[in-house]
């Protein structure tokens, strides 16, 4: 019979770390989506939606493609689409290169409330992060959040240096 192995503790300056990456886990996204829903109506995950639409050709990817962008999953991302199709936002339809996929499509109204919400957005990205940083430290952050992505992940394009796979990809022009 195997004895259990002791676990490994976090000493003091680990745990210290860890309950500062535990509160900005939580505190960072509500402050995000307090100020996205304060100024524009929307969540974060919304407004990632419609701006990872908007930076893309004809502002139409397959749902899957923007569910890889945003990182969140089908069924989510399917609902969230609903919501932001009955404001006029968004629209779904077959892929007409494929009928088994479905696109989204930002719409005229949908861009013209991205483009109005970002720069509210950014102010708050830069306000919250970027200006409590230094520029050594916001490379820092870079290699860190790499680091903790591969650990969890070490497939994701941005540990394989495949970022692109990230960005929606452009469709092709016919």
């Amino acid at each position: 019979m195997q004895t259990p192995q002791e676990p490994r503790w976090l000493d003091a300056e680990e745990d210290e770390a860890w309950i500062a990456l535990s509160c900005m886990l939580m505190r960072l996204p509500a402050a995000l989506d307090a100020q996205l829903q304060r100024d524009a109506g929307l969540s974060h995950f919304e407004y990632q939606v419609m701006a990872g639409l908007s930076i893309v050709p004809d502002r139409t990817l397959r749902m899957s493609e923007l569910a890889a962008f945003v990182e969140g999953s089908l069924p989510r991302l399917s609902q969230v689409v609903g919501r932001l199709e009955k404001r006029d936002w968004v629209r779904r339809s077959p892929d007409p290169t494929d009928g088994r996929y479905t696109v989204a499509t930002l719409t005229d109204e949908g861009f013209d409330k991205v483009t109005a919400t970002a720069p509210g957005h950014v102010e708050a990205v830069r306000t919250y992060i970027f200006d409590a940083l230094t520029r050594a430290q916001v490379r820092q952050l870079t290699t860190i959040g790499r680091r903790i992505v591969g650990a969890v992940d070490p497939e994701h394009p941005l540990v394989t240096g495949k970022v692109d796979r990230l960005r929606p990809k452009k469709k092709p022009t016919p």
